[in-house]
């Protein structure tokens, strides 16, 4: 029997459900795998719990009694005092602070799994830094939930660029909520500020739907893939066509936001008018390899292709290689939620358990 120990980081939604699929897949993994996956210590921003025996479905009582204010120097000496290998740091945070224990993390012995984006979009320096700290300690950095959550986006186009395949062009709709947002809103006789509000009452935006409708987070999604086919770019290298009004953005609050929702549907509702029968708005983000351009915006986009059929809050990868010029390949399902983003952690582990 191989055990794994797991320190995961970051008990929030993601976090919570990942230990509950773990705990309930123990028995098959020691029967079918020969694999007993102890999470020995699980963490917040602030206190530790700790249990080398691993910790059960009682967890959330037991955190609140009897964690401890940590530091990342309390978590290594518990781990080499308990003489634990193999293992495993998950990061189910957002945080960019904690980002930065990553290449010490390496240095002490673990592998990372991340669910957080941070680490891949920061300067390219830190990149670089980081896989030389990996590949120094002979050690694992397992990160596909990063885009399309439980999708294997990176992981295909990984494959396919180390096997010498030529990659065009990646392009598709990488946001959950923006998905949701104009398969709606292009289908429906309805404004958009109450798409907004849907989407929002059914949790698919952040708190703040300015961070959605900033095209931030497709655009990180974007640089990433970028970064895994060597092209050196930085954020900023990503041209992002922001759907937040300018008199919506800056010193306004999140209330005045709220308040002012409306102003968003005239604009909009101008671009639906543009739409033909056979055409639907889609947010999309496109990387164009041989020109190294990387780009987030809003097209219109017909309705028989892949993007254009998009349902519900899906996301859809299209990828244009020399095998996959004419019609791509495409990868397409469930991009966003905390049941899928946990279990494609879930997967990195067990991926990542035969290796070790």
């Amino acid at each position: 029997m191989k055990t794994i120990n797991i320190i995961l980081f970051g008990i929030g939604n993601v976090g919570e459900v990942l230990i509950d699929q773990i705990n309930k897949a123990k028995t098959q993994l020691n029967l079918k795998q020969k694999i007993e996956i102890k999470i020995v210590a699980i963490t917040n921003s602030k206190v530790a719990l700790y249990n080398e025996n691993g910790v059960t479905n009682n967890w959330k009582t037991n955190f609140y009694k009897e964690a401890k204010p940590y530091t990342i120097d309390t978590i290594l000496k518990y781990t080499t005092a308990s003489k634990l290998d193999n293992l495993i740091a998950i990061d189910a945070t957002a945080s960019a602070d904690f980002v930065k224990n990553y290449i010490r993390l390496v240095q002490n012995g673990y592998n990372i799994i991340s669910a957080n984006k941070v680490a891949n979009t920061l300067h390219y320096s830190f990149y670089e830094a980081f896989r030389s700290a990996l590949k120094e300690c002979n050690k694992t950095f397992l990160y596909e939930t990063n885009v399309g959550a439980g999708l294997p986006v990176i992981e295909t186009i990984k494959n396919l660029h180390e096997s010498g395949e030529r990659i065009d062009k990646v392009r598709g709709v990488f946001s959950g909520s923006l998905s949701y947002i104009f398969n709606t809103f292009s289908n429906n006789n309805i404004s958009f500020s109450e798409v907004l509000e849907k989407a929002e009452e059914f949790g698919l935006t952040e708190p703040d739907a300015r961070d959605d409708l900033s095209g931030k987070d497709v655009a990180r999604k974007l640089l990433i893939l970028a970064r895994e086919l060597d092209l050196a770019k930085e954020y900023n290298d990503v041209k992002v066509e922001s759907l937040v009004p300018k008199q919506l953005k800056g010193d306004t609050t999140l209330n005045e936001f709220k308040s002012r929702i409306k102003e968003l549907d005239r604009p909009f509702q101008e671009l639906k008018q543009k739409l033909s029968k056979k055409t639907v708005l889609r947010y999309i983000g496109e990387l164009d390899v041989p020109n190294e351009m990387l780009n987030v915006k809003l097209i219109l986009e017909d309705k028989e292709s892949a993007i254009g059929q998009l349902k519900g809050a899906d996301s859809v990868f299209e990828i244009y290689s020399e095998s996959y010029n004419n019609s791509p390949l495409v990868i397409k399902g469930a991009g966003a939620g905390k049941e899928v983003t946990a279990r494609g952690l879930f997967s990195d582990i067990i991926k990542l358990s035969s290796r070790l």
